[in-house]
């Protein structure tokens, strides 16, 4: 009942992911939510680690895109700043919006990933696209009113998919 919510892996931060890391997995681009993976919700801005990051992404020649629920202007609030394509109203868990973003970067599903904080929309989607995914912690524990509900309905799946997959455990890395 777990494997459509089960991550390829589990990292604390979207941060700790570096091109070393990515490439060693055959990794070319990078797929990420938006909000409490990339960026705080409350934050459009970001932070100076969010912005390293994306820099060793950008010197590394990996492509990094955000693919979000979110409506266009609140995605473009964030991406334009940064110069980052993105897909809008992915409609995650399903697959469109991971369909799209593989088309515009020209890619195959064994070479991206996608990360995001949620097993039931970021992890859902990519498994039932057939593509890699990595579960990252939320960067603050606030949402938004309508992510609280999917909160809510994960605790359960999550408890269940760790207790399936024991060899899943939180990492600071891709390699460890």
């Amino acid at each position: 009942m777990t494997e459509s919510y089960t991550p390829t892996w589990m990292v604390e931060a979207i941060y700790q992911l570096t091109p070393a890391q990515l490439k060693a997995n055959n990794i070319k681009a990078v797929l990420t939510d938006l909000d409490n993976t990339l960026l705080a919700w409350n934050n459009p801005d970001g932070t100076t680690e969010l912005h390293d990051w994306l820099e060793a992404m950008h010197e590394a020649g990996i492509p990094v895109m955000i693919v979000s629920n979110n409506s266009a202007v609140r995605i473009a609030r964030v991406a334009d700043p940064l110069d980052l394509p993105f897909v809008s109203r992915a409609f995650k868990p399903l697959t469109r919006g991971l369909h799209e973003a593989t088309q515009k970067l020209q890619l195959s599903k064994a070479d991206v990933v996608m990360v995001g904080d949620q097993l039931l929309t970021d992890v859902w989607s990519s498994n039932n696209y057939g593509i890699r995914s990595i579960l990252v912690k939320p960067l603050i524990e606030t949402d938004q009113w309508n992510t609280k509900i999917n909160r809510f309905i994960e605790k359960g799946v999550k408890k269940q998919m760790l207790a399936n997959h024991p060899e899943l455990t939180w990492r600071n890395s891709l390699d460890n």
